[in-house]
């Protein structure tokens, strides 16, 4: 199977929550070529989400796993933790209230 480079894959989401009004921007760039991707959620209520890319072995397949969820404030260390051990990480940030990432949507899996 053939991975597209992250830049463009970041490039495509981003596109696409454009297209569904859900403002989102790219809060720390990683390799352009095979960088992991993590997603934020924040639900502008002081809570937020994080979301990485994980192999599920039992289903072969490429899934997204939350990483943390609960305050902001815990998930913003939890986020910067993974940036620290892994500097080729992409960051992407959403601010949603309803706390929508499409991430189950065809094709970003």
């Amino acid at each position: 199977m053939v991975r597209l480079a992250t830049h463009i894959w970041v490039g495509a989401y981003l596109r696409r929550l454009s297209a569904e009004t859900v403002p989102a921007y790219v809060a720390a760039r990683g390799d352009a070529t095979a960088g992991a991707v993590l997603v934020k959620v924040a639900t502008l209520d002081g809570a937020a989400t994080a979301w990485q890319r994980s192999y599920d072995f039992e289903r072969d397949a490429r899934v997204w796993m939350e990483l943390a969820r609960g305050p902001e404030a815990e998930v913003d260390r939890a986020v910067a933790a993974q940036r620290r051990t892994d500097p080729d990480l992409w960051v992407i940030e959403i601010e949603d209230r309803a706390g929508r990432s499409f991430l189950d949507a065809p094709g970003l899996e």
